[in-house]
C-alpha cells in the first residue's frame, strides 16, 4: 500500500482578500477504497445554478479565486474542488486509478453532495476534459460550458512536455521563494501576471512543514502514472462526448499553447455547433483566467451564453 500524504498540515498562506466563504470535504470511492475530496465554496448558497470550476492536471482549486470572488460578487455560488491527488484532497492508493472515469465519479459525487440540479462547468485542461464528458452524458446537469484550452485530442507535443514537467516535479521546497521560482518557470505559458498572481498561485501549492523547514508540493507524484493511461490519447474517443454536448460552449485558447491548436479550436466549433472560441493572445497553455480581461471573457458567457466575436472566423 502506498503511504498517504499529509493534509493536515495548513497550506502556506500570506495575507490576502481572497478568501473563500466556506470549505468542506466529502469521500470519493475507487475501486482501492476512500479518499476525501476537497473543496471550497463561494457566494450565496441560495444560487439555483453554481459554477463548478475544476483545475488541471498538477493544480488545485484556489487557482480559480480570483475568478470565483468576481463571480460572487455578482451573485453566483462558485464550487472549486481539488482532484483527488491534488490540494488538500486525499491521495489514490493505487496510482492507475488517476484517470479521467475516475474524476467524473468523483465530480459527480461532489453534486450530488451539493444537492443540486443544475451546474455551469469552467474547466482548465484537464478540468474542461471532465467537464467535457460531464455535459456529453445524456440527462446530465451541465448547462453552461466553458473549456479552457483542450480539446478532444491533445498533441504529441504538449504531451511531452507535460510528462517531463510531472516526472520533473520536486516534492518539496526549502523557502516559498524557491517555490515561486520553480512555478514561474514551469508554468511560463500562463503568459505575464502580477507578482500577487504568481505568490497566490505558490502558496496554495505548497504547505508548510515547520518541523521539517519545508514547504511540500500538494501533488502527488504518481499522477505521472496515470497520465499514461489511454484516457489522453485517441484510444478513448472523446469526439463523441463533445459532440453530443447540447448545451452554450465557450473554448478559450492561449494563442501559443501546445495542447490546444488553433485548427483543433476550429474544427471543435465545426463538429458542435454550440461552441463559440475566443483566443487570447499573450499566453500559451493554459490562460490562468486571473487577469481581469480573462475573467470578464468568462463572466460574459456565463451572464449571457453569447455576443463573444473574437476569433469567429
Amino acid at each position: 500500500m502506498r503511504p498517504k500524504n499529509l493534509i493536515s498540515g495548513n497550506a502556506a498562506r500570506v495575507p490576502g482578500p481572497l478568501q473563500p466563504d466556506r470549505e468542506d470535504v466529502l469521500l470519493g470511492l475507487s475501486p482501492s477504497g476512500f479518499h476525501k475530496i476537497a473543496y471550497v465554496d463561494w457566494g450565496p448558497l441560495d444560487d439555483p445554478r453554481p459554477v463548478i470550476c475544476l483545475h488541471g492536471l498538477t493544480r488545485q482549486g484556489r487557482d480559480f479565486d480570483y475568478l470565483a470572488a468576481e463571480l460572487a460578487a455578482k451573485g453566483r455560488r462558485v464550487i472549486c474542488p481539488d482532484l483527488p491527488g491534488r490540494g488538500r484532497s486525499g491521495w489514490l492508493r493505487e496510482p492507475d486509478h488517476y484517470s479521467l472515469p475516475q474524476y467524473c465519479a468523483d465530480m459527480n459525487a461532489l453534486i450530488a453532495r451539493l444537492g443540486i440540479q443544475e451546474v455551469d462547468w469552467v474547466g482548465t485542461s484537464l478540468g474542461g476534459l471532465v467537464g467535457m464528458v460531464m455535459a456529453g452524458f445524456s440527462g446530465g446537469v451541465v448547462r453552461k460550458l466553458v473549456i479552457n484550452d483542450i480539446g478532444p485530442y491533445v498533441t504529441s507535443t504538449g504531451l511531452q512536455r507535460i510528462g517531463q514537467y510531472i516526472g520533473n516535479m520536486p516534492s518539496s521546497f526549502s523557502t516559498l521563494e524557491e517555490g515561486e521560482t520553480y512555478f514561474r518557470k514551469v508554468l511560463a505559458p500562463y503568459g505575464y501576471l502580477s507578482d500577487a498572481h504568481w505568490r497566490h498561485l505558490t502558496v496554495h501549492s505548497l504547505r508548510s512543514d515547520a518541523e521539517r523547514r519545508q514547504h511540500a508540493v500538494l501533488c502527488d507524484p504518481a499522477i505521472a502514472k496515470g497520465f499514461k493511461l489511454p484516457w489522453y490519447y485517441p484510444a478513448l474517443d472523446l469526439w463523441k462526448y463533445w459532440e453530443a454536448i447540447s448545451v452554450p460552449i465557450l473554448v478559450l485558447r492561449g494563442a501559443s499553447s501546445d495542447l490546444l491548436s488553433r485548427a483543433l479550436m476550429l474544427e471543435m466549433r465545426k463538429r458542435n455547433r454550440q461552441a463559440e472560441v475566443f483566443q487570447f493572445d499573450n499566453c500559451g497553455h493554459v490562460p490562468p483566467l486571473m487577469a481581469p480581461d480573462q475573467i470578464n471573457i468568462v463572466t460574459t458567457f456565463l451572464e449571457s451564453g453569447s455576443g463573444l466575436k473574437h476569433d469567429q472566423s
